[in-house]
């Protein structure tokens, strides 16, 4: 069965990038082959569904009972009975997530399940506050519009700013970004062009702890990236969607049917520890399963890829084996989860970024845009608030971290002073991978050293201006495609913001800078 679904460009960015998919028959011709996708999460989920779109047959694993990888969710039950889904915390569903959006369609195609929240503000504790709700959209005048009306800018501050040493975030392409600056920390990178320090926090640390880890140790490449992505190279905005549902009831129990209705075997609960190359192709024993497959996809976070590859030592060669092992995560992160007897006020935005508050990274009024808080939040007439600490130190006391950030909740939302916790939720996790400075070259490829072993992931090298989420969506439907061309059938096309800065004059200064500074 195929579906001619595939990603298109948003309406706001006619400058987005297109990979064409590679020529072929429009399905498998002869016997399917046999591939095993491993992982359920994003990346794993992509690359099932582009697969069993072109007739491959599909066998997926996921260690877990549910599917969704980071952004599943489970069903728990409060003290008052009632009962909610927890899961990971909230994640921001942004327009430059071209391949993933188009794998959402698959089964919602106008993305009713998807809502936009108005706004994404950001404060600090010293009482400056951020909107992107009335910036630009189209670079450079994005930056610009930001600059003039954040109160974190002021007249004096520009003759500071040291402009040559921001010209590399003008013209963002890859790999050349991470041969530059992945030997540099994003924390150096903002020093060297002097930042206002109040956008610093605002502004700049929001990007770089997205990804689960502090400036000093996260590549400057990466952040250049997401500038890239986010800010500077795409006309999308920085306003994003998010699911107006439960993760498993928007998102995943849809797509997971779906790959069921394309004859896709979804084995939850099935972790796989050890594959066996066999002939050609690979074979895996697991949970009653013991065949042989044509092909496999390891789509999987960095401590299961660093697994699968330290158990089975003949699926490639030692280098790739080497560099995988040298893979490491992010630090813990914290989700707070609180349902509380009284509403928050009515102003206060569904997200809102922080800096300066302790620990705290975000606060979120889940009842702004998720119908399973609506609806609890009607019945009791009180609020469900999601609390985000990012990057917490490995050694911290937990149950000292989770009060802390309930103490921060008053801080930035008095009103909640006076409430009382009906329940709470804590999730801690450490599964992120980490970009660190100079790691880049050690992340593996979609490709491996065996023809038919693929990797999928965000941590994995795409070649591509991708990040996050997106990047997880993106890498699946490479590795799919990867494989469809040595079967000679017609991949799926694929979309991304521009792949190099996207103002000419600008892209011509920070040439002239490399030429200078090489």
């Amino acid at each position: 069965m195929r579906r001619a679904v595939d990603a298109v460009p948003g309406a706001r960015d006619r400058l987005a990038h297109r990979i064409p998919a590679s020529p072929g028959s429009p399905n498998v011709v002869g016997e399917a082959p046999a591939v095993a996708v491993v992982g359920g999460g994003i990346a794993g989920l992509a690359a099932a569904t582009a697969l069993a779109e072109r007739g491959v047959r599909v066998t997926l694993f996921e260690r877990d009972d549910m599917l969704g990888g980071r952004l599943s969710g489970w069903s728990t039950t409060l003290k008052d009975g009632s009962a909610v889904t927890m899961s990971r915390g909230f994640h921001a569903f942004f327009r430059q997530y071209y391949n993933l959006r188009a794998l959402l369609r698959r089964t919602d195609p106008q993305h009713t399940r998807l809502t936009r929240l108005p706004d994404y503000p950001l404060w600090h504790a010293d009482g400056l506050k951020d909107s992107f709700r009335h910036v630009p959209r189209t670079p450079p005048w994005s930056a610009m519009g930001f600059a003039l009306t954040s109160p974190t800018f002021r007249l004096r501050d520009f003759p500071r700013m040291n402009a040559a040493a921001a010209l590399p975030l003008m013209d963002v392409h890859v790999p050349d970004v991470y041969d530059r600056l992945d030997k540099t920390s994003a924390y150096d990178l903002l020093a060297s062009i002097r930042f206002p320090e109040a956008a610093h926090h605002l502004a700049f640390e929001v990007f770089s702890r997205s990804f689960f880890a502090d400036p000093r140790i996260l590549s400057a490449a990466e952040m250049a990236l997401m500038f890239h992505i986010y800010f500077l190279g795409s006309a999308e905005g920085l306003l994003f969607d998010v699911p107006n549902d439960p993760f498993p009831t928007a998102l995943w129990n849809p797509l997971g049917a779906y790959l069921e209705r394309l004859g896709v075997d979804v084995r939850c609960s099935t972790p796989v520890e050890h594959i066996s190359p066999d002939s050609d192709g690979f074979r895996i024993s697991t949970g009653g399963l013991d065949r042989r497959f044509d092909a496999c996809v390891l789509a999987l976070d960095t401590d299961g890829l660093r697994a699968v590859a330290g158990n089975s030592p003949a699926i490639a060669d030692a280098s790739w084996r080497q560099r995988v092992a040298r893979l490491r995560t992010a630090p813990p992160f914290l989700v707070s989860r609180l349902w509380l007897d009284r509403p928050v006020r009515s102003d206060r935005p569904g997200f809102l970024g922080t800096s300066g508050y302790g620990g705290l990274d975000n606060v979120s009024v889940l009842e702004r845009w998720e119908q399973e808080a609506v609806q609890w939040s009607r019945r009791t007439g009180g609020s469900v608030v999601e609390l985000h600490a990012y990057a917490v130190d490995e050694g911290a006391d937990q149950a000292a971290e989770q009060q802390r950030l309930i103490r921060q909740l008053r801080t930035v939302y008095p009103e909640t002073r006076s409430a009382q916790i009906i329940d709470e939720r804590h999730e801690w996790r450490s599964d992120c991978p980490l970009f660190p400075v100079g790691g880049y070259t050690d992340r593996p490829t979609v490709r491996t050293s065996h023809p038919r072993l693929m990797v999928a992931g965000d941590l994995v090298r795409t070649g591509l201006p991708v990040a996050l989420m997106e990047r997880a969506a993106t890498s699946g439907i490479l590795a799919a495609n990867a494989l469809l061309e040595q079967w000679k059938t017609e991949g799926h096309t694929l979309f991304t913001v521009p792949v190099r800065g996207r103002n000419p004059v600008l892209r011509r200064l920070a040439e002239a800078h490399r030429r200078r500074h090489p």
